[in-house]
């Protein structure tokens, strides 16, 4: 996959940039594999199974909902990196699936503000935002704008889960200086254990010639499903990658967050 990556330490120079990647661990320079599983928060079937997997993933909670605190919280305490799974509007679908908080192309610069403050408060220990829908939001340079001028503020990285071909995000993000990156798989995008399954040996390819990969999954409908899946194919992707959080694939991102006081 290629892995789009966004230097938040504008002065330095190429030279400088190069020299801090070189200095990582061995590990950073093997191939890589983050899986992020969204959807958290509200106690959906297979949130128990999906973290007490033996590997660090990365969790995207839902803000707003009754379990948005200690669905954070457990996934913390069990090694995984935490993100904020963002309610955005998208072109077609039930208005009910967004969740309170959503963030929608009708809102006031304002309102958008407000609601994406008040849900990185919600999801504790985050350390970025991925959005939930939001095939019509993330095409909007309005909309998408305030989200990432705010990530710019907080210092989290944004993850395009890639739900429109009409995204604004990579060139906003690189406009902006946020370091962001860009969904490759859907695990789980047709609910069926044959597509699951299939998606799952498309990434093991995959990972056979890409240096760095991100997938996506999700707990709710397929989590009993993705859950299994995981189980079966994890020693294998390890064999192929090692397995590590989203921010592990911005260098650029824990140079900074290392050097701040």
């Amino acid at each position: 996959m290629k892995i789009l990556l966004i230097c938040l330490l504008m002065a330095f120079s190429f030279q400088t940039s190069v020299s801090a990647r070189n200095i990582l661990p061995l590990s950073a320079h093997h191939k890589e594999l983050a899986i992020v599983i969204d959807d958290l928060g509200n106690d959906m079937k297979g949130t128990e199974e999906i973290l007490s997997l033996p590997v660090t993933l990365t969790i995207a909670v839902m803000p707003f909902l009754p379990t948005t605190r200690a669905d954070a919280e457990k996934a913390h305490q069990k090694g995984h990196e935490v993100i904020v799974h963002l309610p955005m509007e998208p072109i077609s679908g039930k208005a009910s699936w967004l969740g309170p908080g959503a963030i929608t192309t009708s809102l006031s610069d304002v309102e958008i503000r407000k609601r994406v403050e008040q849900a990185l408060e919600e999801v504790p220990y985050a350390v970025g935002v991925n959005h939930h829908m939001g095939s019509k939001a993330t095409a909007d340079k309005r909309v998408m704008r305030i989200v990432l001028e705010i990530c710019k503020e907080k210092g989290l990285f944004y993850l395009d889960s890639k739900t429109t071909g009409k995204s604004v995000i990579p060139k906003l993000a690189k406009e902006l200086g946020v370091p962001y990156l860009e969904n490759e798989l859907f695990f789980d995008d047709v609910y069926t254990i044959r597509h699951i399954g299939k998606q799952a040996r498309l990434l093991s390819k995959e990972l056979e010639s890409d240096e760095s990969t991100i997938a996506i999954g999700h707990v709710g409908v397929t989590g009993i499903k993705v859950a299994t899946m995981l189980k079966e194919f994890l020693p294998l992707y390890e064999k192929k990658a090692s397995i590590v959080p989203l921010s592990d694939l911005i260098p650029e991102y824990h140079l900074i967050d290392e050097s701040m006081p």
